[in-house]
């Protein structure tokens, strides 16, 4: 049986990936990003990091299943030709459901959730945080679950850094102005 040319040969680049690159890939078992071009590996999760986002993820449906699709990690979203991220958590408003297409989400959704955990504070404090405002994302949040904490920052305008909004501690009730729905105690929502 003779190999298709994506099966012999595998993709090496240092950057320049591009989406269409990325779905050459081979399936491996493994998660990747693309980042301003570059690939990058993500490391699969812990179970405490699974735990906390499933009660995130079941306390935000509880909320808002009316309004939003609510969706988990590995799931690509496409923000660019040559950017691609895999939120723990993401919410996309029913009027803008067409950006969700069968093998990823094209498009920022309405607010984007990471949990940190200790091989991804970089990442998500640093990289996907520009990389979410860049792209358009209203809303992110980042929950470190350690300290019983959700920092939450909003976009008040396009193509500039986010602003820190709120930092909801752990008796703290989390609230959106853009998603208002959303309301829920920290050590509710981020329990294990």
């Amino acid at each position: 049986m003779e190999k298709s040319k994506s099966q012999s040969k595998p993709i090496v680049k240092e950057s320049g990936w591009t989406v269409d690159d990325y779905y050459q890939l081979p399936e491996d078992g493994n998660q990747y990003e693309l980042f301003a071009g570059h690939l990058e590996l993500k490391p699969s999760p812990t179970t405490t990091h699974q735990r906390i986002s499933q009660s995130l993820e079941r306390t935000i449906i509880d909320s808002c299943q009316n309004d939003y699709i609510v969706m988990d990690a590995p799931l690509d979203v496409i923000l660019s030709e040559n950017e691609t991220r895999q939120p723990d958590i993401l919410m996309i408003h029913r009027d803008r459901e067409y950006i969700i297409e069968e093998h990823a989400v094209d498009g920022p959704p309405d607010l984007v959730i990471e949990i940190l955990s200790p091989n991804s504070v970089k990442r998500d404090r640093v990289d996907k945080k520009e990389s979410y405002a860049k792209f358009g994302v209203p809303e992110y949040w980042i929950v470190d679950h350690h300290h019983q904490v959700i920092e939450q920052y909003v976009l008040r305008e396009n193509g500039i850094p986010y602003t820190l909004q709120n930092v909801f501690e752990a008796d703290d009730t989390v609230t959106s102005e853009k998603i208002p729905c959303l309301s829920f105690i920290v050590k509710d929502g981020v329990r294990i």
